[in-house]
């Protein structure tokens, strides 16, 4: 049998979404000394039911800071009388702790379980059909929309990827280590310790993520594996264009240009392909028909077209492009 969900529910109803509450029931285990359970405290947490349980909230809220676990059917079938899917805060079988979000605890005339298989109440108030919850905390996962912490505006929900991290290590690795330091009156302390570092993958993948189109990464500058490359056609085969790429290279060199020059025996359409997809910011391309009119091929990683260029300013023209950037 498939569970009902608040969303079957308001779609059986006609009713937003918005008007339910849904039901989550964690346990809290207490154990002695020796490790043997004492006893199980079933918490009921409610939340609106286009909203959804944030656990690591839940994990600060009072009588769940030592550690919870969803509850067992067995545990729910005890303590509601029923199978999940229509659990409520109304008319429970045995008395547990009910957790409300703040959402729901601002809410009337609202929809939740019965207890019963099959049934839902409507139009349930609090102090009215139900005591006030044991506790109001704010429990949910934000939304697209929500408002924001400042007042001033509403909250927008955007991928992200995180590159610096702090993690707290207080005294477990110092009090292992002996690692102590003085107090003020002397008295020997486990320092506290913490570890903060920047991903540096992570960084090159947030880049990756913010620079790129169709054709593959376009790195800014400062990350590009190198600021331009030099791409000869036929280098192999044409001895002009050899000994003009060989004599450009050299010269962007010795101009301090990190140059990459791919003198791979490739088609033209692969060797820029290629250019392209590791982000090189700026590339210069030698051809045989380009060398006949005494020009290069310069194109910057995001231009649409690519544009000539002088042979013999090439070095000055890159300089310049660079500088600017």
């Amino acid at each position: 049998m498939r569970l009902l969900t608040s969303t079957d529910v308001a779609a059986l109803l006609g009713v937003p979404l918005a008007c339910t509450v849904k039901s989550l029931v964690l346990a809290a285990d207490e154990f002695n000394e020796a490790g043997d359970l004492v006893k199980t405290i079933v918490w009921l947490l409610l939340v609106r039911g286009d909203h959804s349980l944030n656990e690591i909230k839940a994990g600060k809220v009072p009588g769940l800071k030592a550690g919870f676990r969803f509850a067992t059917v067995g545990e729910i079938e005890d303590h509601f009388g029923c199978k999940p899917g229509y659990l409520g805060a109304v008319g429970t079988k045995k008395p547990v702790k009910v957790i409300a979000d703040r959402t729901v605890a601002q809410m009337s005339d609202f929809i939740c379980g019965a207890n019963v298989a099959d049934f839902h109440f409507t139009g349930v108030n609090w102090g009215r059909d139900l005591p006030e919850p044991s506790l109001v905390a704010d429990i949910r996962n934000v939304m697209d929309g929500d408002p924001s912490p400042d007042g001033q505006g509403s909250l927008t929900i955007q991928r992200g990827i995180e590159v610096g991290h702090i993690f707290q290590l207080r005294t477990k690795y110092s009090e292992a280590m002996k690692a102590t330091v003085l107090d003020d009156k002397g008295a020997a302390l486990p320092m506290e310790m913490g570890c903060y570092g920047i991903g540096v993958t992570r960084v090159a993948a947030a880049a990756i993520e913010q620079h790129h189109d169709a054709r593959g990464i376009a790195f800014p500058a400062p990350m590009a594996p190198f600021a331009a490359c030099l791409v000869p056609i036929a280098y192999a085969k044409n001895e002009k264009v050899r000994a003009a790429a060989d004599s450009l290279y050299g010269e962007l060199l010795a101009a301090g240009v990190d140059v990459l020059m791919d003198d791979r025996d490739e088609r033209p359409g692969v060797l820029f392909a290629d250019m392209d997809l590791i982000g090189i910011p700026h590339r210069v391309v030698l051809s045989e028909r380009g060398l006949a009119c005494g020009e290069a091929e310069y194109k910057s990683r995001l231009d649409a077209q690519p544009q000539g260029v002088p042979l013999s300013g090439v070095v000055g023209f890159l300089k310049e492009r660079l500088a600017a950037a």
